[in-house]
């Protein structure tokens, strides 16, 4: 690795074949010096689980100037963790996750593999970016997204993030307008599985869902920024702490 390039880790939710890593790899590497760490296959709604129960294991799957790829049978939080202790003898200058491929706007950040990856590294005080885009075609197309990826990541490699801080840019599936700065919509999801029976008659349920705006009209969402063509960037931070309750909590408990 280039003493002179800054170093940036790379990993997903969706694995490492799918196709949105391989691009955000591509992309990184005009940036720096890229090292992977993704899961050995799709680890979707993931948050910030941990492997717990079976051990963990990584292995070298690529090694050539500008570029080291490991393949890990954990998590993706478990990825950013490995690679932090066993892998790096420095943190990074940052870490970004995905291209995930579909939505991480509004509540999916939660739920997000993609985006408990970026909370890891948020957590470890490096500049942390998750990168989604409204397409969950294995296949999809990326090149409009592209040029957004590459000027985010600039600025916060020049600029970098408050300790605490990260970035949620979600992109429409095609014809961008722009970027628009935004905030995390209020929502939540509705018709979460579907029932089916077995040929024994017992009953089993996928997850599906549809997502339900609870202020579709509010200019300054991120789900309103997505369904108007532009790319959001939503700042998010690891402090869930609702500081604007504290002092009428205080006086509902009774407590200091």
């Amino acid at each position: 690795m280039s003493l002179k390039k800054p170093v940036i880790l790379i990993t997903n939710d969706d694995g490492s074949t799918a196709k949105g890593i391989k691009v955000l790899t591509n992309l990184m590497m005009q940036l720096g010096d890229v090292v992977v760490m993704a899961p050995d296959g799709p680890r979707s709604g993931q948050s910030n689980a941990l492997t717990v129960e079976k051990p963990i294991r990584f292995k070298k799957v690529e090694d050539k100037p500008g570029l080291i790829r490991y393949v890990c049978t954990g998590t993706p939080t478990d990825c950013v963790k490995l690679a932090f202790n066993e892998i790096l003898d420095e943190k990074p200058d940052l870490l970004v996750s995905g291209i995930n491929h579909g939505s991480n706007a509004a509540i999916n950040v939660i739920y997000s593999g993609t985006m408990g990856a970026v909370l890891e590294g948020c957590e470890n005080d490096v500049p942390s970016i998750g990168f989604s885009i409204s397409n969950f075609d294995p296949d999809a197309d990326f090149s409009e997204f592209e040029p957004y990826i590459i000027e985010v990541t600039k600025q916060v490699l020049e600029h970098g993030l408050p300790y605490g801080l990260c970035l949620n840019v979600n992109s429409p599936k095609a014809n961008i307008k722009g970027l628009k700065i935004a905030r995390q919509c209020e929502g939540h999801w509705t018709q979460e599985f579907a029932k089916a029976t077995d040929p024994r008659g017992r009953n089993y349920y996928w997850l599906t869902g549809h997502f339900e705006n609870h202020e579709p009209e509010a200019e300054d969402t991120d789900e309103w920024a997505l369904a108007n063509g532009y790319v959001s960037v939503v700042p998010t931070k690891i402090d869930l702490t609702a500081h604007e309750y504290i002092a009428n909590l205080k006086k509902v408990l009774n407590a200091k």
